[in-house]
């Protein structure tokens, strides 16, 4: 459904800039209480993915999952106009096959953010095309604004996408809607996307950072180390057979038994409180 758009919300926590050993030029990196916000910062370029891009924020992603105060991750774009609006084209010019393709077979952004092992919220605000719409892919959940625009317009450069497109939005959204979006490069809006299930919620513009936090806070106060497992666990699903996604689950329940957060779970259950989960 539409996300709560009209709902009075409170105001969202004071931002808190920080940084880690290093310094970036493309990305920046909010704090917000447990939850953070990796901006891509190219708005001249409305916030194309180039080489730099990509090494930065597979840097700050191992940053911070190694941040153990960090329990949700949300990826968006600077301005009002663009997510990602795609790949720098201009760096494809001096490109060559195996040059391309090692590139991609290496550890990429796309992966990266697939293999994190927090949750990952992709906060769409414009422009979602072509290697933006593969970054959205790779996020766990994705939540966008009324005026968000979606494609993969690879087809229209005689290309086709090359970041995971074809793969994950056909496991997301079904052969026939993927085929159509690929082979014609057309765009769809907020509202399409969402009767699709790219997107989990559409939020009016003003409202969609709250939205979002809203959802990300929710999801921060919960037993972190069960939210990795269920997280682990629908990623099997999707790349797995029923059994063996079966034998997967129960492992990973059965995990869940030996951490503190589960006596805790069950203790505030039974008091009829709330329960304080310590990620231990």
């Amino acid at each position: 459904m539409w996300g709560h758009g009209h709902e009075t919300r409170q105001a969202s926590p004071p931002v808190v800039l920080f940084l880690y050993m290093s310094t970036y030029e493309t990305i920046t990196i909010e704090k917000r209480g447990a939850v953070a916000i990796l901006t891509i910062n190219r708005p001249d370029k409305l916030n194309a993915l180039n080489k730099q891009v990509h090494s930065e924020a597979v840097q700050a992603l191992n940053e911070l999952e190694n941040d153990d105060d960090v329990r949700v991750l949300v990826i968006t774009g600077s301005g009002e106009k663009s997510f990602v609006a795609g790949a720098d084209i201009g760096e494809f010019k001096d490109e060559t096959p195996i040059s391309q393709r090692s590139k991609f077979t290496q550890s990429t952004l796309f992966n990266s953010i697939d293999s994190f092992p927090k949750p990952v919220i992709a906060m769409v605000n414009g422009f979602c095309l072509g290697g933006g719409n593969e970054l959205a892919l790779a996020c766990d959940l994705r939540v966008c604004s009324q005026n968000a625009k979606f494609s993969q317009p690879e087809i229209n450069l005689g290309l086709i996408p090359g970041g995971g497109g074809t793969q994950r939005l056909t496991r997301l959204i079904g052969e026939g809607r993927s085929m159509e979006i690929m082979l014609t490069g057309d765009m769809i809006d907020a509202e399409t996307a969402h009767k699709f299930g790219l997107v989990n919620h559409v939020y009016p513009a003003g409202e969609l950072e709250a939205g979002t936090m809203e959802l990300a806070n929710k999801i921060a106060e919960k037993a972190p180390i069960a939210v990795r497992l269920a997280k682990e666990a629908v990623k099997f699903a999707s790349r797995s057979n029923l059994d063996e996604g079966l034998r997967c689950e129960v492992d990973l329940f059965a995990l869940c038994f030996s951490t503190e957060d589960k006596q805790e779970g069950v203790s505030a259950f039974l008091e009829k409180r709330k329960p304080i989960f310590k990620g231990r």
